[in-house]
């Protein structure tokens, strides 16, 4: 064989990455980042973005490294054209970073985001908001708020780190997990406050998309519920948890409970269950609350599956009052009383005692003393006095405690959303909306990785601000093809190859990148050519996400609508 092939062959293992190459392309993410920022480098900032995005999906090795991820790439095949390796060195992808919070992080994924939308049609009826804590182990100054930068500072982790000084990523998402709005907010900021600075600007943002008013469904968690949030609302429909700080939330929980006139749900898991993992049932039953002088629907949900903070809670209630009463048991018991109607007193004042969740039962026991002497041969014995004892014991208020047990399996939504008329939505259906938030809490563990978060690149606010908007593309880009693949699911009424050969009607993204780990591409000239025919799990999972075996060897533009 011609010794010259072989310095013309070049081997590369791109495994998944022409795919998430081709979902860059699909929503036009170099051409929207070079709009928002134009820049002179030698590399464009799209594609300087496109790199960290692949990079970060790639197994998410340090970005300060990206210059070693690209050199291993096949540039042509994932980027268009040639490019040196060489050009995404530190200098440049610093530069592009900085150009990144100079235009505006959070602008820049916004438009990304609304382009996204554009080419893959979403489903906008309901919308999540959230917050997360990211640890950092840097220094980080603390920022003056007057400069607009991000603050890293100490503030209340969700982590439980309390000793890491923390900043905020913030989401906005539809279709369950897809981010449209996402940004760092400073780490010492309250929920409450950033879901006002959504709140006033929702209505807008969404108008961009053709969704007015009324047309969609805030959901958050019980962080929005403030007299300002809830007054900033205006025309938008809301779903969220009412805490239970509010007394209007144990009023209507304890109603629910005591007339028990529950609506069955019954499960709502979509995965099977199993005998370690059981479904939870639900009952909903609906009620009203007034809060800040405004009449709210509130649906009082009950759970098989309790709460378990608030059983612990009940559990250390009922621990304590039982302690408590056996401390005046103790020392009663050691009382005597000379008449009965002092015993019958004591015994009543005893009773008095009783607490939310047990009783004291009393009895009186006589205590005979006998005059000294031995006793008569025939006859009683000769009584000197008699005294009487309190003989208790603590009973547990079954009913009490079996009612407040069944209080720890309920939560409360609250919502403006009518339960008649236009618009109108069941309490099941808001229940299945507000469950749907598991989806955003799920990505935050995407944003959490140290290795990224703690690089050579974030000694600089600006540069973790500028990385927040990275990764909140990588992330809607991943969960857009989990999103494509479900949609064919849905669609074609089919399932995928899953894990252990088994069929799956929830494919991930995750899931796809393990069917295509090993994907070698073997480069003669201008010619690639795969190590190997891809296998049937491959060909159906690419069938699904629109794309053919030749995206995986020559870079084309994707086919736009219109």
């Amino acid at each position: 064989m011609d010794e010259n092939i072989f310095r013309k062959m070049h081997v590369s293992q791109p495994d998944h990455l022409p795919i998430v190459a081709a979902f860059c392309e699909k929503i036009g993410l170099t051409e929207t980042v070079n709009r928002v920022m134009s820049s002179n480098m030698e590399v464009d900032t799209g594609t300087v973005v496109k790199a960290m995005v692949l990079d970060t999906l790639s197994g998410r090795s340090p970005l300060y490294r990206l210059m070693d991820f690209v050199k291993q790439l096949d540039t042509q095949l994932l980027f268009g054209r040639e490019l040196s390796w060489t050009s995404f060195n530190d200098t440049t992808v610093g530069r592009a970073m900085d150009m990144i919070f100079d235009n505006g992080a959070q602008r820049l994924f916004s438009e990304v985001a609304f382009q996204a939308a554009s080419q893959i049609p979403l489903d906008m009826n309901f919308v999540h908001f959230d917050t997360t804590s990211v640890n950092v182990w840097g220094k980080y100054d603390v920022c003056n708020p007057d400069t607009g930068k991000l603050n890293i500072t100490f503030g209340h982790s969700k982590d439980k780190r309390p000793d890491l000084k923390q900043f905020l990523i913030k989401m906005l998402c539809v279709g369950r997990n897809i981010p449209i709005i996402g940004g760092c907010e400073n780490g010492n900021r309250s929920d409450k406050p950033i879901n006002n600075d959504i709140l006033s600007t929702i209505s807008k943002h969404m108008g961009k998309f053709g969704i007015s008013p009324g047309a969609f469904i805030y959901i958050a968690d019980s962080a929005m519920v403030t007299e300002d949030n809830l007054s900033e609302m205006g025309d938008n429909l809301f779903v969220t948890r009412l805490p239970f700080t509010y007394t209007e939330t144990n009023r209507v929980v304890s109603e629910a409970v005591t007339h028990g006139q529950w609506d069955h749900i019954g499960t709502l898991n979509e995965t099977p269950a199993t005998n370690k993992r059981p479904p939870a049932l639900y009952d909903i039953a609906e009620k009203t609350v007034l809060l800040y002088g405004q009449e709210f629907r509130a649906v009082v949900v009950h759970s098989s599956a309790h709460d378990k903070r608030r059983l612990k809670r009940l559990d250390r209630q009922i621990r304590e009052s039982h302690k408590a009463l056996d401390k005046v048991l103790s020392e009663q018991s050691k009382l005597e009383y000379y008449c009965l109607a002092d015993a019958e007193a004591a015994a009543s004042r005893l009773k008095k005692n009783d607490t939310e969740l047990h009783g004291i039962e009393v009895s009186i026991n006589e205590k005979v003393r006998y005059k000294r002497g031995r006793p008569p041969k025939a006859g009683p014995r000769k009584i000197n006095c008699v005294h009487y004892m309190l003989n208790s014991k603590i009973v547990e208020k079954k009913e009490q405690v079996e009612r407040k047990r069944e209080e720890s399996g309920c939560f409360v939504l609250l919502s403006n959303v009518k339960s008649d008329g236009e618009s109108a939505k069941t309490g099941e259906e808001l229940l299945r909306a507000y469950k749907e938030q598991h989806g955003i809490e799920r990505n935050f563990s995407f944003l959490k990785d140290p290795l990224i978060v703690n690089d050579l690149f974030l000694k600089k606010p600006e540069r973790v601000e500028a990385l927040g908007a990275i990764i909140l593309i990588a992330l809607l880009i991943w969960n857009l093809i989990e999103h494509t693949l479900r949609q064919y699911v849905a669609v074609h009424n089919t399932s995928l190859p899953g894990w252990d050969s088994k069929q799956t009607k929830r494919p991930t993204a995750f899931m796809m990148s393990t069917k295509f780990s090993g994907l070698q591409i073997v480069k003669i000239g201008s010619v690639r050519r795969l190590t190997r025919p891809l296998d049937d799990s491959q060909l159906i999972y690419l069938k699904a996400m629109g794309l053919s075996e030749n995206f995986l060897l020559n870079p084309s533009p994707w086919p736009r609508p219109g």
